[in-house]
């Protein structure tokens, strides 16, 4: 039992559809369809991509066993996962938020963003508006780590608010070895 009123109630996100967000410049963030397996397998044949996220689909099968974990994620209440689109609906890039501790107000975030849309900061934009409704609803910090090399991810934590707490030394494995891992955090 928890001597503390937990940051978030159990149910009050599982039981809801999850949301459609948006952010500036007309960029709107999702759930994830079935129709978006081409694009998302696809984001994975890139190769700063291929870099940074060392888990990753191989077929259009496996990603849609992974849009089904994102579903029951929502509904159990462990994270959140969005496809940010323009206006067109063409899938622009990833959000995830994961890890969700309702007891502290915490979880983790994760993007990446197809090479097309680079360049556009649709990963800050992004992140701020899922950063903006996690906070009202009840989030109290959240985080994103990235390997120290990645110089993309952590200008796209600092243009969103979220400030450089430290380094995890070694932390992650990549496929070119063990990386140093920054953390970044912002707070309600």
């Amino acid at each position: 039992m928890l001597a503390t009123t937990p940051a978030i109630a159990a149910g009050s996100l599982g039981a809801k559809p999850q949301p459609t967000l948006t952010a500036d410049g007309d960029l709107i963030l999702r759930p994830w369809r079935p129709a978006d397996a081409p694009a998302f397998l696809g984001a994975y044949q890139d190769p700063a991509i291929k870099r940074w996220h060392t888990n990753r689909p191989d077929s259009l099968p496996d990603v849609l066993a992974w849009f089904t974990r994102y579903e029951q994620d929502w509904r159990q209440e462990t994270g959140g996962h969005w496809a940010v689109t323009g206006p067109d609906d063409r899938v622009l890039g990833r959000l995830a938020m994961r890890g969700w501790n309702f007891a502290d107000g915490n979880a983790g975030c994760a993007y990446w963003v197809r090479p097309e849309a680079r360049g556009a900061a649709v990963a800050p934009r992004a992140l701020t508006a899922l950063t903006l409704w996690a906070f009202g609803v009840g989030f109290h910090r959240l985080e994103l780590g990235h390997s120290t090399l990645n110089m993309p991810s952590c200008r796209v934590a600092e243009k969103s608010g979220y400030v450089l707490e430290g380094t995890q030394r070694s932390s992650a494995i990549h496929e070119d070895g063990r990386h140093d891992m920054h953390v970044h955090a912002r707070i309600r």
